[in-house]
């Protein structure tokens, strides 16, 4: 890598967007270069905090700009697709915060185009990045839990529809299984695969945006039961449970800082692995690695696992009747 830095442009400029900046900002060889709002006060006050040299109100100007080499989409849901491909046919690298896209065809599509144009593009999964879970991923594959039969993951929150009023908008793509439902779902996916068959139940607004989905996952030999809810809480714990022993993911378990390991009922270990600032920086590392190797993407979050993914949250829209 030597002294070669890789320049960063930032594309919607939200809450998720400044987490993301601040972690860019731990990274060896990141730097952040260009950030674009519609709103140029919002784009030159997130500019100024975070040291972007380059300030837009328009992204095709961004995606022009010759010295962005990445760009970070954390626009709402219903625009990533698109803005996705108009940077990708600019050549620019690409990583699209979850969930990239709102429909598998549209996951088709951006995939077709980081493959046309020869650059990389990765979906945010964040979570597959951070300490305890790359920890967590090893053991399993080691066999120290033994054949794993049953995981348990929910991610649920009380949201105010007045206050993220994004989250319930039906033309943004709100609702619990896009913005966090993609988390449970992708924790059963990565540890056990695409399932046999796939029940999902729903709760809706009255706009027709689901307010929690339950799921279940069957597989041959394993279940998953997953829920996700922006009207309620829960212990945000995940485990993974397996025929010699399980895992207990500590909460809030998609950017936990450790978790516990269970023999035989006995609890046999604690595993602290913190995260580097918020967790953003690892998935920004592996960004960077693959374009530091010519790679148009990650080995550990493929294309063929952001499709896997996506298609698995087309079964489930289609079965609680998401409007997307």
């Amino acid at each position: 890598m030597g002294n070669r830095r890789i320049k960063w442009g930032i594309v919607g400029l939200g809450n998720i967007a400044s987490q993301f900046a601040s972690d860019l900002l731990l990274v060896e060889n990141a730097e952040l270069t260009a950030v674009v709002s519609r709103d140029l006060a919002k784009a030159e006050e997130f500019g100024g905090k975070f040291n972007a040299s380059r300030i837009y109100n328009s992204y095709d100007l961004l995606f022009e700009d010759s010295e962005v080499e990445i760009v970070y989409i954390a626009t709402p849901h219903n625009s990533h697709a698109e803005l996705s491909i108009k940077a990708l046919e600019k050549g620019k690298h690409v990583l699209c915060e979850k969930p990239m896209a709102l429909s598998y065809q549209d996951a088709q599509r951006m995939i077709e185009a980081s493959k046309k144009h020869n650059v990389f593009f990765m979906e945010a999964f964040w979570t597959r990045f951070i300490p305890s879970v790359q920890d967590v991923l090893q053991k399993i594959g080691n066999g120290i839990i033994g054949d794993v039969n049953y995981i348990k993951a929910d991610f649920a929150f009380h949201g105010s529809e007045t206050e993220n009023k994004r989250l319930f908008d039906k033309e943004l793509g709100g609702g619990a299984l896009f913005d966090i439902g993609v988390y449970p779902l992708f924790l059963s996916y990565i540890i056990l695969g695409k399932p046999k068959e796939i029940t999902a139940k729903a709760i809706k607004h009255k706009n027709d945006i689901d307010l929690q989905t339950s799921m279940i996952l069957q597989y041959e030999t394993a279940q998953s039961i997953l829920h996700a809810s922006i009207v309620s809480e829960s212990d945000m714990k995940a485990i993974i449970s397996g025929t010699k022993g399980r895992i207990e993911l500590n909460a809030p378990w998609y950017v936990a800082d450790g978790y516990s390991l269970f023999i035989n009922e006995e609890k046999e270990a604690t595993f602290t692995l913190p995260t580097l600032g918020k967790g953003y920086s690892h998935e920004i590392m592996e960004c960077q690695n693959c374009i530091f190797n010519n790679e148009i993407e990650s080995k550990l979050w493929s294309h063929q696992n952001c499709l896997d993914l996506s298609r698995i949250v087309e079964e489930i829209k289609t079965q609680i009747r998401l409007p997307f």
